[in-house]
């Protein structure tokens, strides 16, 4: 029995869905699918004033994994082969699977920890990181610090933004800037591309920090906001940004 749906997040057309497991040799189960109650919001982070990726309309179906237990969130797979969040009584999961064969696998599926991120799909992926990043605005600085809400320093930041895409950077700026591709035009940035910084006090790079387009980057920055928003074209800025990657 084949099931059609309109995946509006996974794919922009119909999509042909096995409904059983066993009639097709080495599947791979990505999710199961749900179908959207009334208007759904996909959100970037479990809670209903993070950013919306996107809204899917009445009737359409999504596919869904189980988030913690007792959430009131599904995860939903993107577009990106990412995961977004939306409330689970927003939806009816149906008795269905979404499988695709093991060979059709997305990379990112397939290879939780990949090394580069340059890919046209990876593209997404790292814009993704770019929206994602400004949902913490305001989180404190702290040294050493890896909590998103109470207080995280500039390359903890920047590793579980990444983190949160399968990119598993080192922990500390002067080690992350040795992994992935190199930016070396100011033009060809794109958003998500990961930005580092001389620290001249210490002779090393000591700051990084999300390029989010236009000329913007997110960081955490302990010299004034905490996580904020800052203008690359600044002068300081400038004058010390010595790497980019992708």
């Amino acid at each position: 029995m084949i099931l059609r749906l309109k995946l509006a997040l996974l794919l922009c057309v119909a999509v042909t869905v096995s409904a059983f497991a066993g009639q097709a040799s080495k599947m791979v189960t990505l999710g199961r699918v749900a179908q959207a109650k009334a208007l759904t919001k996909i959100y970037a982070r479990p809670s209903i004033r993070s950013h919306v990726f996107y809204s899917v309309q009445p009737n359409e179906y999504l596919v869904v994994r189980d988030y913690k237990k007792d959430s009131p969130y599904k995860l939903v797979l993107l577009k990106n082969m990412a995961f977004g969040y939306a409330l689970t009584d927003s939806m009816s999961v149906l008795n269905y699977e979404y499988k695709v064969p093991a060979a059709s696998m997305p990379l990112a599926m397939t290879q939780p920890y990949p090394t580069s991120l340059s890919s046209r799909s990876g593209a997404s992926m790292r814009a993704a990181v770019a929206q994602y990043s400004m949902d913490f605005k305001g989180t404190p600085y702290v040294w050493g610090g890896n909590d998103l809400q109470n207080g995280i320093d500039c390359s903890g930041f920047v590793k579980q933004m990444y983190g949160k895409i399968g990119l598993n950077l080192p922990r500390t700026a002067a080690e992350q800037v040795n992994v992935g591709s190199p930016v070396t035009r100011l033009q060809d940035l794109q958003p998500g591309d990961r930005l580092y910084f001389w620290d001249s006090k210490r002779g090393m790079v000591g700051h990084t920090g999300i390029y989010l387009g236009k000329g913007y980057f997110e960081h955490s920055s302990r010299t004034h906001r905490g996580v904020d928003t800052d203008y690359l074209g600044d002068p300081k800025w400038m004058r010390i940004l010595v790497a980019a990657r992708r």
